[in-house]
């Protein structure tokens, strides 16, 4: 139970820092952005390239591995879309948001601070990939859907450009991008920048868990939609079961890699579904509330799953 406790409390423990320490100083939502910025632009993009820089190309090119992912989470934005559909007569935007909401995990912010500070660094790969491909998905579907809907804004090309920009420019996949190429032609940085970014990676996971506390502490919820009541068990239960049921029966691959895929389909639903919501002017404040009881009740859940994990009551592979 101490290396539970030893594994559990430097998570949520920063968390609950920040969520205190907001609380206390009652400082504004609109000061965090440099923290943001410093989190996004600068310390989790310098820790994708220390650790891809140093991988062996062969494990960047796990294409199954990728497949499955991809395909239980757009199953699992295609399960809530429906539903969604269904307990909304029929709105495709409003559908989209909740798709988006029982799909779309936090991903950058959480995963890489969780998975490499639970599993250890061999999870960075796993962390990076799942990242960036699962970040296409989300950034095309959106804006096609919006599209479809009415609310889209835009020509069909200026669509699909937007869409690239946002995949191609985004921090993360060009740190993913760089640290790849690094990897494939065997390139290292000068030693004093090497430590810089190092440096700069150790900040990573607790700044961005520091910064999740403080955000919960931060937004306000007035009221709860019915909507949650399936969104809710379906990003924190369904999604992170149907991942571990999909990889563990059509692939073999390393356990550290399955509890990566596992704990990222855990992880609550992502700040970015509430830009997006807000973008298109729909559904932003049920987004928001998805956001923050999500990731409430992932205090419990994904504690429960580390816990499952560090004990050994998970086995890597359930179909052997």
């Amino acid at each position: 139970m101490a290396d539970v406790l030893t594994l559990i409390l430097p998570l949520f423990g920063l968390i609950v820092i920040g969520f205190v320490t907001a609380r206390l100083s009652k400082r504004p939502i609109e000061e965090m952005g440099w923290l943001n910025t410093f989190i996004i632009y600068v310390a989790l993009p310098a820790l994708f390239f220390k650790l891809l820089s140093k991988t062996p190309v062969e494990k960047l090119t796990s294409w199954d591995f990728i497949g499955i992912n991809i395909a239980v989470t757009f199953g699992i934005f295609a399960l809530t879309f429906i539903i969604g559909l269904l307990a909304s007569r029929g709105s495709v935007s409003e559908s989209t948001i909740q798709g988006l909401a029982g799909a779309y995990g936090n991903i950058g912010y959480m995963g890489p601070a969780i998975a490499i500070l639970a599993l250890g660094e061999a999870a960075a790969i796993p962390v990076a990939l799942i990242f960036c491909f699962e970040n296409v998905l989300h950034f095309a579907l959106a804006p096609a859907l919006m599209a479809v809907s009415g609310r889209g804004k835009g020509s069909a090309v200026q669509i699909a450009a937007g869409v690239m920009r946002s995949i191609l420019f985004h921090p993360f996949i060009i740190a993913t991008i760089i640290g790849v190429a690094a990897a494939v032609w065997k390139v290292s940085p000068p030693a004093p920048v090497e430590s810089l970014i190092a440096y700069l990676a150790q900040a990573a996971a607790p700044c961005a868990l520091f910064a999740m506390g403080v955000t919960l502490a931060l937004r306000r919820l007035s009221r709860i939609p019915g909507a949650l009541g399936y969104i809710v068990p379906i990003k924190l239960v369904v999604h992170p079961l149907a991942m571990y049921l999909a990889l563990s029966y059509f692939g073999n691959f390393d356990p550290i890699w399955v509890m990566t895929a596992v704990m990222l389909a855990a992880l609550p639903t992502a700040t970015n579904v509430f830009v997006i919501a807000q973008q298109y002017d729909v559904w932003s404040e049920r987004a928001s509330a998805a956001i923050l009881l999500t990731t409430v009740c992932s205090v419990v859940s994904v504690s429960f799953l580390l816990y499952a994990i560090a004990q050994g009551l998970i086995p890597g592979d359930y179909f052997p």
